[in-house]
């Protein structure tokens, strides 16, 4: 077994800007359809690259305004065995896909190395099944093989974290967990969660988040978050104790709508920016544990000037 990571240090005063609604922004936005919800293939798409600088730089012009530092990840939510086979690729070609991600989030940054406080280069791991299903024939084991594929690929990238995104059951959480510390990357893990509050799997977040690090032991998270969850959603969950400490990230949905009708809409739902970035400065407020802001479905730049502004308020 790998030794544990050191986390992702933080510094004081600094909060990382993460970025938004990534296949939301390049669908309904510019016009970019994504099969299976793959942004990966995109690389070989020169005007979705053209789109997708314009929007990292829109991106990172707000986080260099506002003095953050910026938490990069995106493209290769995809980019695990399952997805790339029901697309067509070989194993091969899905790491090659997966270098040049990543390769596109240190281009797109360097510019700005010398006007932000710090960035990080992450890869993204998504569920293995859909987001919004229960995945109930998922095991511990089985996750920890599944997502091993990628997290060596990520670690021969030489990313700086690996971001677990959607992950909605705790098996898989625990496999990821294991996976990404055999590979020696430090990880960020983000749930899920409904209108009920909860995972689909139907544990609390606080269930979700203690029984992971029970089972995974010295292998669990160094991180948790919550993403494609608006806070109605989710704060609610967020009841006392110190296992909120362990909550580093809120990555948001702009809008309430529950988020399989979302899914159906067709078109971007953007919610209330103002709203959901005061929203934010307040739970950032409570819980002085959470430096990584960003969004999710819906967000972008108008919705990252209302976070960054709250969020930077609070000392």
């Amino acid at each position: 077994m790998s030794a544990k990571t050191v986390p992702l240090p933080r510094k004081d005063g600094v909060f990382y800007l993460a970025e938004g609604g990534i296949e939301t922004e390049i669908m309904y936005r510019h016009g970019h359809p994504l099969r299976e919800f793959a942004m990966f293939e995109l690389v070989d798409n020169p005007q979705a690259m053209i789109d997708l600088k314009d929007m990292y730089r829109r991106y990172l012009d707000v986080a260099a305004a506002w003095g953050m530092g910026a938490l990069m990840a995106g493209l290769d939510y995809r980019a695990s065995p399952d997805w790339g086979r029901k697309l067509g690729y070989s194993a091969d070609a899905l790491a090659d896909f997966q270098h040049r991600c990543i390769d596109f989030l240190r281009e797109v940054s360097a510019p700005y190395a010398d006007q932000l406080p710090a960035v990080v280069i992450c890869g993204c791991a998504g569920p293995r099944g859909d987001a919004y299903s229960l995945n109930e024939d998922i095991t511990e084991d089985s996750a920890q093989e599944y997502h091993a594929t990628q997290m060596a690929t990520l670690k021969a990238a030489k990313v700086d974290l690996v971001w677990g995104a959607t992950f909605n059951n705790i098996p898989e959480a625990v496999g990821l967990s294991r996976a990404a510390a055999e590979a020696g990357l430090p990880l960020s893990l983000s749930f899920t969660l409904d209108s009920s509050h909860k995972l689909k799997s139907g544990p609390s977040l606080r269930e979700a988040i203690e029984l992971t690090d029970q089972r995974a032991g010295d292998r669990k998270p160094d991180s948790y978050g919550i993403n494609c969850s608006h806070p109605v959603e989710f704060e609610p969950a967020l009841e006392p104790g110190s296992w909120t400490d362990r909550i580093r990230s809120l990555r948001p949905n702009a809008s309430k709508m529950e988020k399989v009708s979302l899914c159906r809409l067709g078109h971007i739902e953007e919610g209330d920016p103002v709203e959901l970035g005061q929203l934010m400065g307040d739970l950032v407020r409570r819980y002085p544990n959470v430096d990584i802001v960003g969004g999710c479905c819906g967000t972008w730049d108008k919705h990252f000037e209302q976070i960054a502004r709250n969020v930077t308020a609070v000392q």
